[in-house]
Parts: structure tokens; C-alpha cells; sequence
């Protein structure tokens, strides 16, 4: 008996080593599983059991399965969960820093967002670590682009619209285009328009094939006004519970899926139009008219920026813009 009880008291004591303990952790994002964010993230979770042999395993919840996406990031800061994804800009009523990439015309290209956020990344991974958070990566949508129920050539075709608004950004945009702003998710987008809730939206083409925008609108204006991005954080002291080798695991591993993630971005973009245009939706460039208008909201939504991110934003942009 003796021995017997020896044996498996040594068997539990190698069981329970740091060699043989496992951290199991569930990771709430927005997004279903067809979207390239989703699937870049179970990438970066599989990433992430391979280089720790299954120490570190991260089990992703889809859609808001777990948390809805207003909830995920004080979820992670509460440690109810221990990594989550949002659309960044969501955070920008806290501090004006996470809407930078959300100012329509400022970065309207890849190569311009890839610049935006370079010089923003420290900012925003301060603001984060302020919180007990830790920014792992951040990847764009394609460029954010009109889809209405019909051609609009005059920006006054737009006034009294109701217009989907996602964030805080989106909500002032279409006030300053005399739009009447309503707030809809984008597991929501279907039902809205069949409801009469909303007649328009801005968002990626991304979005506009997950939710068979043809169904329920006919134009697609390719605007391409802004890249936001979502941004995938962890809680700091789960983080700083893992081993250094655990630790390095992951931050390689984010390295590796926020490059992964802007090429799949970028593939995205001509891929998802092109199945606008095989659902039925026209696809169509601004005329010069609504181009206008719409530069002319942009820099009013960069002057009004500017004025509530203060010295922080000025050099931010300052970094941005080379100056």
C-alpha cells in the first residue's frame, strides 16, 4: 500500500508540475466564424498551442457567443475573460486616441492606415495598460464604403436618411450629411433595412457580403472613406501569470497575425466587392459632387478631433503626417 501510494503521489506531483499544467482560455469576439477577423484569430489561437505544446489553449467564442461586443473589452478588464477583440473605435468615447482610424479621408488607403498606425500604436497600447490590458494586435477592415437603396449623385440625396451608425464616428458623420443616425450591429443589418429601421450604411465590403446587403440594398459607393480596425488585448496580469517561454509564445504568435491579418485585409477588399457585384448591387464610384461633400465632412470630423485628443492627438497626427 505503501508503495502504491508513493507511485501515485509522484504521478500527481509531475501531473501538477508547470510542465504538465495547462491554461485554458476562452476568447470572446464579435464576429462569426465566415469573417476574416474570426478566422485570422483562430489561426493566431492555433499559433499559440503549437509553440507552447498545449500549454496555453485558447478556445475562441464566435459572434458574441460568450459576450456581446459592448461587453467583451470590460470583460477582459475584469478578468471574466482573459484575451478578447473589438472594433477599436468603439472605445472612443473614453479616450479620443482609439478613434483615430475612424476620421473619415484621413487614412483612406493601406498604405496610409499602416502609417496611422504607427503612430498611433503606442498611444493606444498606453491607453490600454492604463486599464490592466495589454494590446497583442490589430488588423483593418477594408475601406468603409456607402450602400443605399439607390444612385445618390447629390449629397442632398442623402438628408432625412436613416443611416446605420456603428460608433461614435459613424453617428457624427451622418449628422454632418443631415442623415438621421441609428445605432445597428452588424449581426442586426438585416433586419434593420426589412424593418424600415434603416435605409443606409457605411461599412466594408466585408460586412456588406457576410450580411447579403443585396437583399436589401441595390448601390454600393465605393467611398473606401477609412480603414477601422479591431484590436485583440489581453488582460495584463493573465498575461504575466504565464511563463516567459508562454509569454513570448503569445506575443510571436500576435506579431505573426497582425501581418497575416493585413494581407488578408487587403485580399478581402477585391474579393468581397466582386461578390457585391455577383449578389446584383451596382457598384459605383462617388460622383465629384458627393466626393466633395464628403472631404469637407472629413475635415471637420479631424478639426472636432483634434480639439478633444488634445497635444496627444496633435503629435499623433504630427508623427502621421511626417511633419
Amino acid at each position: 500500500m505503501t508503495i502504491r501510494f508513493s507511485t501515485a503521489a509522484a504521478f500527481l506531483a509531475l501531473a501538477t508540475s508547470p510542465a504538465f499544467a495547462q491554461t485554458a482560455w476562452d476568447m470572446p469576439t464579435p464576429y462569426g466564424d465566415s469573417v476574416f477577423h474570426t478566422q485570422n484569430i483562430m489561426t493566431f489561437a492555433d499559433d499559440v498551442r503549437d509553440a507552447t505544446d498545449g500549454s496555453v489553449d485558447i478556445t475562441v467564442h464566435s459572434a458574441g457567443s460568450l459576450f456581446a461586443h459592448g461587453q467583451i473589452k470590460d470583460s477582459v478588464r475584469r478578468g471574466l475573460a482573459p484575451m478578447g477583440e473589438i472594433l477599436m473605435s468603439q472605445l472612443v468615447n473614453e479616450n479620443p486616441i482609439f478613434g483615430a482610424d475612424s476620421i473619415p479621408f484621413l487614412a483612406a488607403s493601406y498604405d496610409d492606415a499602416s502609417a496611422l498606425w504607427d503612430a498611433s500604436r503606442e498611444d493606444v497600447a498606453g491607453a490600454l495598460a492604463e486599464q490592466g490590458l495589454t494590446l497583442l494586435f490589430s488588423v483593418p477592415w477594408p475601406g468603409q464604403s456607402l450602400y443605399l437603396r439607390e444612385a445618390v449623385t447629390d449629397p442632398a440625396q442623402l438628408q432625412g436618411m436613416s443611416f446605420r451608425a456603428y460608433n461614435s464616428a459613424t453617428e457624427r458623420m451622418a449628422q454632418l450629411l443631415d442623415m438621421v443616425p441609428t445605432q445597428v450591429e452588424a449581426g442586426d443589418i438585416p433586419t434593420a433595412f426589412s424593418t424600415g429601421r434603416i435605409s443606409g450604411m457605411i461599412t466594408s465590403p466585408s460586412t456588406g457580403v457576410s450580411s447579403q446587403a443585396w437583399d436589401y440594398t441595390s448601390h454600393y459607393i465605393d467611398t473606401q472613406a477609412w480603414l477601422p480596425k479591431n484590436m485583440v488585448f489581453v488582460n495584463s496580469a493573465a498575461l504575466a501569470a504565464l511563463s516567459e517561454d508562454e509569454q513570448a509564445a503569445i506575443m510571436a504568435a500576435a506579431e505573426a497575425a497582425e501581418a497575416r491579418g493585413w494581407d488578408m485585409s487587403a485580399a478581402e477588399t477585391a474579393e468581397k466587392i466582386a461578390g457585391l457585384e455577383e449578389g446584383g448591387m451596382t457598384v459605383m464610384q462617388p460622383s465629384d459632387a458627393l466626393s466633395a461633400k464628403l472631404a469637407e465632412v472629413g475635415e471637420v470630423m479631424l478639426d472636432e478631433w483634434l480639439a478633444q485628443a488634445g497635444d496627444a492627438g496633435a503629435a499623433m497626427i504630427a508623427r502621421y503626417q511626417g511633419e
